[in-house]
């Protein structure tokens, strides 16, 4: 993969566009939002503002399509707007896709951060040529239970208002959680989720040290994208460190498996330089993770026979939280002797 164009970081009073690509949650949770919308203000000295459809009716954003899509090109081309927000996932921001500009997002470089459905629009930004950040949303990320988490916070930090290399990637070590709480009831907005123990990243294979460019995103959004224009070329996945992860849906290890089928399928899994795997998401008990890591190994190494790349599972990014912030188009380089991560460059600049 060739570099992508950084966009500029981030700087306390800056101003953040929250943008609802998928799913209206704003409209349909308005107190989670607007709890998310107060932690990130805080914690980051930014403004959020809204565009014209961030808080429509759910039905109505999902009837049109492309008035979700203008408001993501219109907070490309507003100059005071430096980054854009996905407010929270769903299951189609693939219907925004015949109405996006490329050359604009090209043209007006600036951080776009989500995850989820998101993955839609971080292949739109591939395609552009623009590096994006796979990371927190506002409703589920930024509105976290009893404030923000600082293994969170800190990669956001690290990630979008900082233009030095960002460094060495930590596994978390404060507990997570995937537990689902009513964001109906205003009540459990300031009760804290319950955290299950910390055990690491696990490196399931690999020997000495590999780099490449980060790509990926939620598995099954990826699978939806096969053979559309959005997917990425030969040239982007030579040499790709991938990273998957799944959603709140659950996915069986058995899916897992036929979506990295998939994937073989289509050349993809034997250009690939490592695979990074965030936490099952959906409340999978983790005494099944273990399944899911065979899944895995079943296909790369049984079937495809790729007993040489880096395999690293059980990582904190994903529908499971606290979250990494990965930045697309990014060199990463993987220890697996020493079992360590490092992204070696900057993803923003100043």
């Amino acid at each position: 993969m060739q570099p992508l164009i950084k966009p500029a970081k981030l700087n306390p009073g800056d101003k953040v566009a929250a943008v609802s690509l998928s799913w209206g949650g704003p409209g349909v949770l308005p107190a989670r939002y607007q709890a998310g919308k107060r932690q990130l203000e805080v914690a980051f000295g930014v403004q959020v503002v809204e565009m014209p459809h961030t808080l429509a009716d759910p039905d109505w954003l999902h009837a049109h399509p492309q008035a979700r899509a203008e408001d993501l090109m219109g907070a490309f081309c507003d100059p005071q707007v430096l980054a854009i927000f996905s407010t929270i996932g769903g299951d189609d921001s693939i219907r925004t896709l015949p109405y996006l500009n490329l050359e604009v997002m090209q043209a007006n470089p600036k951080i776009f951060m989500g995850y989820s459905d998101s993955t839609v629009t971080h292949l739109a930004c591939l395609k552009a040529g623009l590096g994006s950040f796979y990371g927190p949303s506002i409703m589920a990320g930024f509105g976290e239970n009893a404030g923000l988490f600082p293994y969170m916070a800190n990669s956001v930090r690290k990630t979008l208002f900082d233009s030095q290399p960002i460094g060495w990637l930590s596994p978390n070590t404060e507990g997570w959680t995937d537990e689902l709480m009513d964001w109906g009831d205003p009540k459990n907005q300031s009760i804290p989720r319950k955290r299950h123990t910390c055990t690491g990243w696990n490196f399931l294979q690999g020997q000495g040290q590999h780099s490449g460019r980060l790509m990926g995103g939620c598995i099954e959004v990826l699978d939806w994208l096969r053979g559309t224009d959005f997917w990425p070329t030969d040239e982007q996945w030579n040499g790709a460190v991938l990273f998957l992860e799944t959603s709140e849906e659950a996915p069986s290890p058995q899916a897992v498996k036929r979506m990295l089928r998939a994937l073989a399928a289509v050349d993809a899994l034997r250009r690939i330089s490592a695979l990074l795997v965030g936490r099952p998401g959906g409340q999978v008990p983790p005494e099944k993770f273990a399944e899911y890591d065979q899944a895995i190994l079943d296909v790369l190494v049984e079937e495809e026979g790729l007993t040489e790349i880096p395999i690293v599972t059980n990582m904190d990014f994903g529908h499971s939280d606290p979250m990494l912030v990965l930045p697309y188009g990014a060199q990463i380089r993987i220890d697996c002797d020493a079992q360590q991560l490092e992204i070696t460059e900057n993803a923003v600049c100043d």
